[in-house]
């Protein structure tokens, strides 16, 4: 039981996002979320167009491990996790992949072309949005939200049923101590 109540914090944790009253805020922040997710999509079918390639001139050229096994990686990490946090749906795990992804892209246009911002305005961009996702969530307007809100409905009423209980018990033990004072 502890065990569940602790996953199920943690869940609702995880979901939930920084709160703000501002709904200009929220929705520019839902369009936002929803704009880099959309247009990140592309970024893993053009890898996975010819992986073999994108495997030796990127993941290879860095000098790591498994470069076709991690190239499949990137594809799929930005093929999933796009679309997760264009909807606003286990956003945080979703944009870390993601913000991940783009601190290895960083790298290797560093790599190739110095500190050319150029070549790294675009990938830098991605990785900024990315992380302001890993630290805020998703927003007001997204599935996280709604999941948070459920999960905190669950939180609350397993919380007021131990309250509930307890009440039970010390009203219980009152009158049990009540019972043996009178005698």
């Amino acid at each position: 039981m502890i065990a569940q109540q602790r996953i199920l914090t943690l869940g609702y944790l995880a979901l939930q996002p920084n709160q703000s009253p501002n709904t200009a805020f929220q929705i520019s922040w839902t369009i936002l979320r929803m704009v880099a997710g959309i247009v990140m999509i592309h970024n893993g079918l053009d890898k996975l167009a010819n992986i073999e390639s994108f495997a030796q001139a990127y993941v290879a050229y860095l000098g790591l491990p498994f470069p076709i096994t991690l190239s499949y990686m990137a594809a799929f990490t930005e093929l999933i996790g796009a679309p997760l946090v264009a909807l606003g749906l286990f956003t945080r795990p979703a944009a870390l992949g993601l913000f991940f992804t783009m601190t290895v892209a960083m790298y290797h246009h560093v790599k190739v072309a110095g500190l050319s911002i150029p070549y790294l305005e675009l990938s830098a961009l991605y990785a900024a949005t990315f992380l302001f996702f890993v630290v805020n969530g998703a927003g007001r307007f997204s599935v996280d939200a709604l999941l948070s809100k459920a999960l905190g409905g669950v939180l609350n009423s397993q919380t007021d049923g131990k309250r509930a209980s307890l009440e039970t018990v010390f009203q219980m033990d009152k009158t049990a101590s009540e019972s043996k004072s009178a005698l």
